[in-house]
Protein backbone atom coordinates (compact mmCIF):
# COMPACT_ATOMS: atom_id res chain seq x y z
CA UNK A 1 0.00 0.00 0.00
CA UNK A 2 1.19 3.43 -0.80
CA UNK A 3 -0.10 5.13 1.50
CA UNK A 4 -2.05 5.37 5.38
CA UNK A 5 -5.38 5.91 4.14
CA UNK A 6 -5.15 4.16 0.87
CA UNK A 7 -9.40 4.56 -0.28
CA UNK A 8 -9.03 8.36 -0.76
CA UNK A 9 -10.02 9.82 -4.27
CA UNK A 10 -11.12 13.71 -5.50
CA UNK A 11 -12.94 14.47 -2.69
CA UNK A 12 -14.20 17.42 -1.12
CA UNK A 13 -11.74 18.90 2.10
CA UNK A 14 -15.27 18.53 4.52
CA UNK A 15 -16.21 14.89 3.41
CA UNK A 16 -12.43 13.65 3.83
CA UNK A 17 -11.80 15.63 7.24
CA UNK A 18 -15.28 13.68 8.37
CA UNK A 19 -14.34 10.40 6.99
CA UNK A 20 -10.97 10.13 7.83
CA UNK A 21 -10.45 12.14 10.67
CA UNK A 22 -8.08 9.37 12.92
CA UNK A 23 -8.45 6.61 14.71
CA UNK A 24 -9.38 7.67 18.53
CA UNK A 25 -8.00 4.43 21.16
CA UNK A 26 -10.68 4.15 23.82
CA UNK A 27 -9.24 4.42 27.46
CA UNK A 28 -6.24 2.42 27.57
CA UNK A 29 -6.39 -0.14 30.22
CA UNK A 30 -3.63 -0.80 32.96
CA UNK A 31 -1.47 -3.05 33.29
CA UNK A 32 -2.73 -4.61 36.05
CA UNK A 33 -6.21 -4.48 34.46
CA UNK A 34 -4.88 -5.82 31.64
CA UNK A 35 -2.74 -9.06 33.20
CA UNK A 36 -6.03 -9.22 35.78
CA UNK A 37 -8.82 -9.54 32.58
CA UNK A 38 -5.95 -12.54 30.95
CA UNK A 39 -5.55 -14.44 34.29
CA UNK A 40 -9.18 -14.04 34.90
CA UNK A 41 -10.95 -14.84 31.79
CA UNK A 42 -9.54 -16.51 28.91
CA UNK A 43 -10.91 -17.17 25.41
CA UNK A 44 -12.78 -20.33 27.79
CA UNK A 45 -13.95 -18.66 30.35
CA UNK A 46 -15.13 -15.94 27.95
CA UNK A 47 -17.00 -18.02 25.81
CA UNK A 48 -18.36 -19.54 29.07
CA UNK A 49 -20.07 -16.15 29.85
CA UNK A 50 -21.51 -16.48 26.42
CA UNK A 51 -23.14 -19.51 26.47
CA UNK A 52 -24.35 -18.77 30.74
CA UNK A 53 -26.24 -15.76 28.85
CA UNK A 54 -27.89 -17.81 26.23
CA UNK A 55 -29.29 -19.96 28.97
CA UNK A 56 -30.39 -17.61 30.99
CA UNK A 57 -32.18 -15.56 28.13
CA UNK A 58 -34.04 -18.83 26.73
CA UNK A 59 -34.56 -19.36 30.44
CA UNK A 60 -36.41 -15.95 30.29
CA UNK A 61 -34.15 -15.89 33.54
CA UNK A 62 -31.48 -12.92 34.17
CA UNK A 63 -31.24 -14.36 37.33
CA UNK A 64 -28.89 -16.58 36.74
CA UNK A 65 -26.53 -14.36 35.54
CA UNK A 66 -23.79 -12.61 36.93
CA UNK A 67 -23.81 -9.64 36.57
CA UNK A 68 -22.27 -6.25 38.28
CA UNK A 69 -24.08 -3.68 39.99
CA UNK A 70 -23.93 -1.54 37.50
CA UNK A 71 -24.71 -3.89 34.75
CA UNK A 72 -25.97 -2.27 31.60
CA UNK A 73 -28.17 -3.69 28.71
CA UNK A 74 -28.96 -2.36 25.91
CA UNK A 75 -31.25 -3.82 22.67
CA UNK A 76 -31.37 -2.44 19.52
CA UNK A 77 -29.76 0.55 20.64
CA UNK A 78 -32.19 0.66 23.42
CA UNK A 79 -31.13 0.80 27.04
CA UNK A 80 -33.83 -1.62 28.67
CA UNK A 81 -33.75 -2.96 32.40
CA UNK A 82 -32.07 -6.59 32.17
CA UNK A 83 -35.05 -8.81 31.66
CA UNK A 84 -37.05 -6.80 29.45
CA UNK A 85 -37.66 -7.35 25.75
CA UNK A 86 -36.40 -10.61 24.31
CA UNK A 87 -36.26 -11.70 27.77
CA UNK A 88 -39.72 -11.86 27.36
CA UNK A 89 -40.34 -13.61 24.07
CA UNK A 90 -37.34 -16.04 23.56
CA UNK A 91 -38.27 -19.47 23.60
CA UNK A 92 -34.72 -21.11 22.96
CA UNK A 93 -31.24 -21.53 21.45
CA UNK A 94 -30.58 -22.03 18.11
CA UNK A 95 -28.22 -24.23 16.33
CA UNK A 96 -25.76 -21.75 14.73
CA UNK A 97 -22.87 -20.42 17.31
CA UNK A 98 -19.63 -18.11 16.48
CA UNK A 99 -17.91 -16.31 19.18
CA UNK A 100 -15.16 -13.63 19.15
CA UNK A 101 -12.72 -13.45 22.00
CA UNK A 102 -10.64 -9.66 23.28
CA UNK A 103 -9.09 -11.54 26.05
CA UNK A 104 -7.03 -8.63 26.86
CA UNK A 105 -10.01 -6.50 26.67
CA UNK A 106 -12.18 -8.48 28.77
CA UNK A 107 -14.82 -8.67 26.23
CA UNK A 108 -16.54 -10.85 23.76
CA UNK A 109 -18.66 -11.24 20.81
CA UNK A 110 -21.27 -13.87 19.17
CA UNK A 111 -23.08 -14.60 16.20
CA UNK A 112 -25.80 -17.00 16.88
CA UNK A 113 -29.69 -18.11 16.34
CA UNK A 114 -32.26 -18.39 18.86
CA UNK A 115 -35.67 -18.90 18.93
CA UNK A 116 -38.55 -16.50 20.01
CA UNK A 117 -42.22 -17.60 20.27
CA UNK A 118 -40.46 -20.86 18.62
CA UNK A 119 -39.47 -19.08 15.48
CA UNK A 120 -36.01 -18.48 14.51
CA UNK A 121 -33.62 -15.34 14.97
CA UNK A 122 -30.79 -13.92 14.74
CA UNK A 123 -28.40 -12.39 17.65
CA UNK A 124 -25.63 -10.63 17.29
CA UNK A 125 -23.89 -10.06 21.42
CA UNK A 126 -21.17 -8.06 22.97
CA UNK A 127 -20.53 -8.69 26.51
CA UNK A 128 -18.17 -6.87 28.28
CA UNK A 129 -16.80 -8.87 31.57
CA UNK A 130 -15.25 -7.44 35.17
CA UNK A 131 -13.97 -9.67 37.56
CA UNK A 132 -15.68 -12.41 36.01
CA UNK A 133 -19.23 -10.87 36.00
CA UNK A 134 -20.72 -9.13 33.24
CA UNK A 135 -20.74 -5.29 33.22
CA UNK A 136 -22.20 -4.63 29.61
CA UNK A 137 -24.70 -6.89 27.37
CA UNK A 138 -25.59 -5.30 24.01
CA UNK A 139 -27.66 -6.76 21.45
CA UNK A 140 -28.84 -6.81 17.93
CA UNK A 141 -31.75 -9.22 17.28
CA UNK A 142 -32.68 -9.65 13.71
CA UNK A 143 -36.52 -10.84 13.31
CA UNK A 144 -36.21 -12.02 10.06
CA UNK A 145 -37.06 -16.45 9.91
CA UNK A 146 -35.44 -16.97 5.89
CA UNK A 147 -32.25 -15.46 7.46
CA UNK A 148 -31.75 -17.22 10.58
CA UNK A 149 -32.64 -20.33 8.78
CA UNK A 150 -30.19 -19.75 6.03
CA UNK A 151 -27.54 -18.89 8.93
CA UNK A 152 -28.37 -22.75 10.44
CA UNK A 153 -28.18 -23.89 6.93
CA UNK A 154 -24.57 -22.93 6.82
CA UNK A 155 -24.04 -24.88 10.02
CA UNK A 156 -20.76 -23.14 11.51
CA UNK A 157 -18.89 -19.98 11.02
CA UNK A 158 -15.88 -19.97 8.26
CA UNK A 159 -12.84 -22.07 9.97
CA UNK A 160 -10.47 -19.22 9.13
CA UNK A 161 -12.17 -17.14 11.88
CA UNK A 162 -10.68 -19.44 14.66
CA UNK A 163 -7.06 -19.95 13.04
CA UNK A 164 -4.43 -18.76 14.81
CA UNK A 165 -1.95 -16.51 12.50
CA UNK A 166 2.20 -17.44 13.30
CA UNK A 167 3.19 -14.76 15.10
CA UNK A 168 5.88 -13.32 12.62
CA UNK A 169 1.87 -12.93 11.05
CA UNK A 170 0.10 -10.86 13.20
CA UNK A 171 -0.29 -7.12 13.49
CA UNK A 172 -1.16 -4.95 16.53
CA UNK A 173 -4.40 -3.66 17.75
CA UNK A 174 -4.35 -0.33 15.86
CA UNK A 175 -2.87 -1.78 12.76
CA UNK A 176 -5.40 -4.74 12.75
CA UNK A 177 -7.99 -1.68 13.74
CA UNK A 178 -6.70 0.10 10.59
CA UNK A 179 -6.94 -2.13 7.91
CA UNK A 180 -10.47 -3.46 8.78
CA UNK A 181 -11.91 0.13 9.33
CA UNK A 182 -10.56 0.57 5.63
CA UNK A 183 -13.51 -1.18 4.55
CA UNK A 184 -16.16 0.92 6.57
CA UNK A 185 -14.28 4.47 4.82
CA UNK A 186 -13.70 2.45 1.57
CA UNK A 187 -17.80 2.04 1.33
CA UNK A 188 -18.23 5.39 2.87
CA UNK A 189 -16.01 7.20 0.00
CA UNK A 190 -17.10 5.20 -2.26
CA UNK A 191 -15.76 6.19 -5.87
CA UNK A 192 -14.85 3.01 -7.07
CA UNK A 193 -10.92 4.09 -7.44
CA UNK A 194 -9.69 2.81 -3.72
CA UNK A 195 -6.90 0.36 -3.49
CA UNK A 196 -9.23 -1.69 -1.90
CA UNK A 197 -7.51 -4.05 0.69
CA UNK A 198 -9.20 -7.13 -0.23
CA UNK A 199 -7.45 -10.65 -0.61
CA UNK A 200 -8.60 -12.29 -4.05
CA UNK A 201 -10.42 -15.06 -2.08
CA UNK A 202 -12.40 -12.43 -0.08
CA UNK A 203 -15.72 -13.85 0.99
CA UNK A 204 -18.53 -11.79 2.92
CA UNK A 205 -21.48 -13.29 4.78
CA UNK A 206 -24.88 -10.98 5.83
CA UNK A 207 -27.19 -12.49 7.78
CA UNK A 208 -26.39 -15.96 7.05
CA UNK A 209 -26.12 -15.31 3.10
CA UNK A 210 -23.90 -15.47 0.50
CA UNK A 211 -22.91 -11.36 -0.09
CA UNK A 212 -20.21 -12.30 -2.82
CA UNK A 213 -19.33 -14.80 -4.94
CA UNK A 214 -22.73 -15.91 -4.96
CA UNK A 215 -23.33 -17.92 -8.15
CA UNK A 216 -26.99 -18.78 -7.38
CA UNK A 217 -27.42 -15.28 -8.13
CA UNK A 218 -27.65 -13.62 -11.57
CA UNK A 219 -24.90 -10.86 -12.68
CA UNK A 220 -28.33 -8.60 -11.89
CA UNK A 221 -28.60 -9.98 -8.19
CA UNK A 222 -29.46 -7.15 -5.41
CA UNK A 223 -28.05 -7.20 -2.78
CA UNK A 224 -28.93 -4.06 -0.92
CA UNK A 225 -31.20 -5.71 1.26
CA UNK A 226 -33.72 -3.28 0.83
CA UNK A 227 -37.16 -4.56 2.64
CA UNK A 228 -39.14 -3.57 0.50
CA UNK A 229 -39.81 -0.55 -1.74
CA UNK A 230 -37.19 1.63 -0.57
CA UNK A 231 -34.52 0.78 -3.27
CA UNK A 232 -35.60 2.01 -7.12
CA UNK A 233 -34.81 -0.64 -9.52
CA UNK A 234 -36.69 0.28 -12.25
CA UNK A 235 -33.76 0.86 -14.60
CA UNK A 236 -32.48 -2.72 -13.99
CA UNK A 237 -29.00 -3.94 -13.00
CA UNK A 238 -26.58 -1.92 -13.87
CA UNK A 239 -28.07 0.03 -10.85
CA UNK A 240 -26.92 -2.21 -8.51
CA UNK A 241 -23.99 -4.18 -7.36
CA UNK A 242 -24.07 -8.15 -7.65
CA UNK A 243 -23.75 -10.62 -5.05
CA UNK A 244 -22.30 -12.60 -7.57
CA UNK A 245 -19.11 -10.27 -7.88
CA UNK A 246 -16.41 -10.36 -5.58
CA UNK A 247 -15.34 -7.96 -2.44
CA UNK A 248 -12.67 -6.14 -4.72
CA UNK A 249 -15.55 -5.62 -7.51
CA UNK A 250 -18.25 -4.80 -5.92
CA UNK A 251 -15.98 -1.77 -4.28
CA UNK A 252 -14.39 -1.01 -7.42
CA UNK A 253 -18.03 -1.03 -9.31
CA UNK A 254 -18.72 2.53 -7.43
CA UNK A 255 -22.19 1.22 -6.53
CA UNK A 256 -21.66 1.50 -3.10
CA UNK A 257 -21.84 4.90 -3.08
CA UNK A 258 -25.39 5.41 -1.65
CA UNK A 259 -24.24 4.19 1.80
CA UNK A 260 -23.35 8.50 2.51
CA UNK A 261 -21.98 8.05 6.19
CA UNK A 262 -20.29 5.28 8.67
CA UNK A 263 -20.45 6.01 11.84
CA UNK A 264 -20.31 5.27 15.68
CA UNK A 265 -17.37 2.96 14.44
CA UNK A 266 -16.76 1.06 17.75
CA UNK A 267 -14.63 -2.41 17.34
CA UNK A 268 -15.04 -4.05 20.04
CA UNK A 269 -13.11 -7.02 19.75
CA UNK A 270 -9.43 -7.05 18.94
CA UNK A 271 -7.58 -10.04 17.94
CA UNK A 272 -4.41 -9.79 16.95
CA UNK A 273 -3.97 -13.90 17.52
CA UNK A 274 -6.61 -14.43 14.77
CA UNK A 275 -6.53 -11.28 13.09
CA UNK A 276 -10.19 -10.58 13.42
CA UNK A 277 -11.73 -7.58 14.43
CA UNK A 278 -15.49 -6.76 15.39
CA UNK A 279 -16.94 -3.70 14.84
CA UNK A 280 -20.54 -2.43 15.95
CA UNK A 281 -21.40 0.34 13.57
CA UNK A 282 -24.20 2.36 11.77
CA UNK A 283 -24.44 2.62 8.07
CA UNK A 284 -27.08 5.66 7.18
CA UNK A 285 -28.50 6.33 3.71
CA UNK A 286 -29.62 10.27 3.38
CA UNK A 287 -31.31 9.29 0.32
CA UNK A 288 -32.59 12.70 -1.43
CA UNK A 289 -29.92 14.20 -4.02
CA UNK A 290 -27.19 11.77 -2.56
CA UNK A 291 -28.96 9.12 -4.82
CA UNK A 292 -27.68 10.54 -7.65
CA UNK A 293 -23.71 9.99 -8.42
CA UNK A 294 -21.11 9.72 -11.06
CA UNK A 295 -19.52 5.74 -11.56
CA UNK A 296 -16.15 5.10 -12.68
CA UNK A 297 -16.99 4.66 -15.93
CA UNK A 298 -18.23 8.14 -15.69
CA UNK A 299 -21.85 7.22 -16.21
CA UNK A 300 -24.45 9.50 -13.70
CA UNK A 301 -27.09 7.14 -12.20
CA UNK A 302 -29.57 7.12 -9.53
CA UNK A 303 -29.92 4.27 -7.30
CA UNK A 304 -30.08 3.27 -3.48
CA UNK A 305 -32.72 3.90 -1.39
CA UNK A 306 -35.21 6.28 -1.60
CA UNK A 307 -36.45 7.03 2.00
CA UNK A 308 -33.60 8.02 4.85
CA UNK A 309 -32.69 5.14 7.21
CA UNK A 310 -29.99 3.35 9.01
CA UNK A 311 -28.61 -0.26 9.02
CA UNK A 312 -27.81 -1.14 12.84
CA UNK A 313 -24.24 -3.55 12.63
CA UNK A 314 -22.24 -6.13 13.93
CA UNK A 315 -19.64 -6.58 11.21
CA UNK A 316 -16.23 -9.14 12.05
CA UNK A 317 -13.65 -9.07 9.95
CA UNK A 318 -10.46 -11.40 9.28
CA UNK A 319 -7.44 -10.23 8.06
CA UNK A 320 -4.24 -11.78 6.24
CA UNK A 321 -1.21 -10.41 5.35
CA UNK A 322 -2.92 -7.08 5.51
CA UNK A 323 -5.69 -8.06 3.33
CA UNK A 324 -9.58 -8.28 4.45
CA UNK A 325 -10.00 -12.13 3.60
CA UNK A 326 -13.29 -12.96 5.53
CA UNK A 327 -16.35 -10.53 6.24
CA UNK A 328 -19.47 -11.55 8.53
CA UNK A 329 -22.31 -9.17 9.02
CA UNK A 330 -25.78 -8.98 11.30
CA UNK A 331 -27.49 -6.06 10.96
CA UNK A 332 -31.32 -4.60 10.77
CA UNK A 333 -32.92 -1.32 9.59
CA UNK A 334 -33.76 1.12 12.36
CA UNK A 335 -34.58 4.83 12.25
CA UNK A 336 -32.24 7.23 10.39
CA UNK A 337 -29.69 8.44 12.54
CA UNK A 338 -30.32 6.03 15.47
CA UNK A 339 -27.88 5.69 18.73
CA UNK A 340 -26.24 2.84 20.07
CA UNK A 341 -27.01 3.01 23.51
CA UNK A 342 -23.16 3.23 24.66
CA UNK A 343 -21.73 6.76 22.83
CA UNK A 344 -21.81 10.03 23.11
CA UNK A 345 -23.59 11.82 20.70
CA UNK A 346 -20.48 13.23 19.20
CA UNK A 347 -18.73 9.59 18.82
CA UNK A 348 -22.58 8.44 17.62
CA UNK A 349 -21.83 11.23 14.47
CA UNK A 350 -18.23 10.61 14.16
CA UNK A 351 -16.83 8.32 11.29
CA UNK A 352 -13.40 7.88 13.60
CA UNK A 353 -12.61 4.25 14.58
CA UNK A 354 -12.36 3.52 18.31
CA UNK A 355 -11.27 0.62 20.20
CA UNK A 356 -9.37 -0.40 23.33
CA UNK A 357 -5.82 0.45 23.34
CA UNK A 358 -4.55 -2.75 25.82
CA UNK A 359 -1.38 -1.15 28.03
CA UNK A 360 1.18 -3.41 25.40
CA UNK A 361 0.56 -1.17 22.93
CA UNK A 362 0.61 2.23 25.03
Amino acid sequence: MHSKFPFIGAIGAVVLAAALSGFCPRAALGGQAEAANEASCDRACLDGMVDQFLDALAANDPGRLPVTKTVKYTEDGQRLNLGDGLWNTATGKGTYKFYMEDVAAGEVGFFGTMREAGQPIILALRLKIEDHKIAEIETIVVRNVQQAENLEKRGHTDPLFTETLPASDRLSRGELVRIANMYFSGMQLNNGKGDYPFSDDCDRVENGEEATNNKTTGTGGNVLRSQGNSVDNSRGAEQTYSASWGCKQQFQSGLLHFVTRIRDRRFVVVDPERGVALAFCFFDHAAGKTRTFKLPDGRTITAGPVTPWTWEIAEVFRVEHRKIRRIEAVYHRGPYGMNSGWSSWQDTMSTRARWTQVAAEK
